[in-house]
């Protein structure tokens, strides 16, 4: 069976705003409502990583609010990355002046690309969920940013699962804000196909990375080649970025 190494990322940018220890959650406030800062600068640096794969999933991309300085900051990395391709699911709004989404960057057409609202106690998430291939067999890429409570945790990973079923080719990548081996995402490995991770690469915070939140989940179908955790600009989270075999059938 012929196979296709690509190259995936799965990163949360934080909207270009740059968190480099606890205490700029309070110092930089401002930047998660405000377009000051470098935040150009750092969608420059996250375009320069993103330019390097195949398939990238975002997550607190800003679709255009006044944070952003009413730039869709997919669209913005999707140009300056050189990707052919791009699509974004804005699913929150803060206070009237930041708005946050899912983004997908690939080099790859897409056949299809599905928009879920995720559920929740606080609504506000969302599935974006992206085909490569016709059929049974294709890659289904599917991006989430999943909630910080546990109980909501669950319903959307039991929501997840519905979508992807036993499908074998299947990536889920994402924020999970939870451990691999956290008790709600023992129903998605029952549910799915997908396998808990092999190794757990610690990705939160950045400056001192000790937990594994940011994940990429796969099939066994896809052969995980390297897998590592890299800066996002000057984000709160680390990057993943991880070589994945596909065989060259899931991609028609």
């Amino acid at each position: 069976m012929e196979k296709r190494r690509l190259r995936l990322l799965s990163a949360n940018i934080q909207a270009g705003s740059s968190t480099r220890g606890y205490h700029d959650y309070v110092a930089r406030s401002w930047s998660h409502v405000l377009p000051a800062g470098n935040k150009r600068g750092a969608l420059d640096a996250i375009a320069e990583l993103a330019g390097r794969h195949d398939i990238v999933g975002l997550q607190e991309a800003d679709p255009g609010s006044l944070r952003s300085g009413f730039t869709n900051q997919t669209h913005y990395l999707a140009e300056r990355a050189g990707f052919a391709y791009w699509s974004h699911q804005p699913n929150r709004r803060v206070g009237g002046v930041a708005s946050s989404a899912n983004g997908l960057l690939s080099k790859l057409e897409p056949k299809r690309v599905e928009n879920h609202a995720l559920p929740g106690l606080v609504r506000g998430r969302g599935l974006l969920l992206a085909s490569f291939g016709d059929g049974d067999d294709a890659l289904l890429v599917a991006v989430a940013h999943l909630s910080l409570g546990s109980q909501s945790r669950r319903a959307q990973l039991d929501f997840i699962a519905e979508r992807l079923g036993d499908h074998p080719h299947a990536v889920l990548m994402g924020d999970f804000n939870c451990d691999p081996d956290r008790p709600e995402m023992q129903g998605l490995y029952r549910k799915t196909k997908l396998q808990p991770p092999a190794q757990c690469v610690p990705t939160f915070p950045s400056w001192r990375p000790q937990r594994a939140i940011d994940h990429m989940l796969v099939t066994p179908a896809l052969g995980i080649g390297a897998m590592q955790a890299v800066p996002a600009a000057q984000s709160d989270h680390l990057a993943l970025s991880v070589e994945l075999d596909v065989p060259e059938a899931a991609l028609r």
